[in-house]
């Protein structure tokens, strides 16, 4: 969903102009990364999970920044269920660099599971802190006061989602930026707060996600897949398909609209695959002047075995009530 390219991001802010906010991160492992998408997913696959990708999208876009222009992005996950909340709860923690835009934050996830037959549905919600910052720009003409310097702004936000979950059946989604904070931009060099240097204003992002394993052979799982994405602006989607051997290694690829094709590839170690690899490629397709040919993503994650019931209810039996 990243659209939009640095500069424009410093163009707006020497405007003075209250605008939307940047793009969310997008990643081609999607269909691993149910908390970023909705925090209805937290515990609602009956196993803790400790999860992690590193993306670098168009690598060597260099703009004319400094430091290139390319984005990255960090994403930290893990989620549980907890019997007594009736649930599971997670945290995300998310690290976002374009140029010298960084917006860094955390989430705290609940998602209240109601039991659908052998299946789940989550209904989730989400408390959040981001904090987001402007770096040094060059301005054209030495100590211009309309270029924002090491500016930055911190706030509160609320999101939320719905998540259902089976054996052979997922789809869930969720919604961001509940508040619609705005972000206020200032100088700040040597001490000295200088006010009124621009402002960001976050908009709702609403994802949508689904996807189905659908059992080809005793060892093959085909899993088509798709995710949907909407603000106030712009609509995109993505969809693919991955096959699974053994429940230990998969391939598959991915399609992104109006920009990039991708495949990715991983496997599972240890026992019950605890353990899970995997790499991403995208090869740009469209607007390709404006961006750089490829991007890159990593993930990682460990989900530990289902948690045990260590306190059974008494069962009762008459056996042994009697009366003299």
């Amino acid at each position: 969903m990243k659209k939009l390219l640095p500069l424009y991001l410093l163009l707006v802010l020497i405007g003075n102009q209250t605008v939307l906010a940047q793009q969310q991160p997008q990643f081609t492992h999607y269909s691993f990364a149910g908390m970023q998408l909705s925090p209805a997913y937290a515990g609602i696959t009956n196993r803790p999970e400790v999860m992690s990708i590193f993306r670098y999208q168009w690598l060597g876009y260099n703009a004319t920044f400094d430091d290139g222009g390319a984005p990255q992005t960090l994403l930290l996950t893990a989620h549980t269920p907890v019997r007594l909340l009736r649930g599971g709860v997670g945290i995300t923690l998310l690290r976002d660099k374009i140029a010298n835009t960084t917006q860094t934050g955390a989430a705290l996830s609940y998602s209240l599971h109601i039991p659908i037959g052998e299946a789940k549905l989550g209904l989730g919600i989400q408390g959040n802190v981001n904090n987001i910052k402007k770096g040094n720009y060059r301005a054209n003409d030495d100590n211009d006061p309309s270029v924002p310097y090491n500016s930055s702004d911190t706030k509160y936000d609320l999101g939320a989602g719905v998540w259902y979950e089976s054996s052979t059946f997922y789809a869930g989604g969720g919604v961001t930026n509940l508040l619609k904070s705005e972000y206020e931009f200032a100088n700040l060099e040597d001490g000295i707060v200088d006010e009124g240097k621009g402002s960001l204003l976050s908009e709702n992002h609403i994802y949508v996600t689904a996807g189905y394993h659908l059992p080809l052979t005793s060892e093959f799982v085909l899993s088509p897949m798709a995710l949907l994405k909407h603000d106030t602006e712009t609509f995109s989607f993505e969809g693919g398909a991955k096959v699974t051997l053994s429940e230990k290694y998969w391939a598959g690829v991915n399609y992104r609209h109006k920009e990039a094709v991708g495949a990715l590839i991983g496997l599972g170690l240890f026992a019950d695959n605890s353990l899970r690899v995997g790499y991403a490629f995208d090869f740009t397709v469209f607007d390709r002047v404006a961006k750089a040919p490829t991007s890159h993503e990593v993930m990682l994650s460990y989900r530990l075995p289902e948690p045990v019931v260590r306190f059974r209810p008494p069962v009762r039996t008459p056996r042994y009530n009697f009366t003299k």
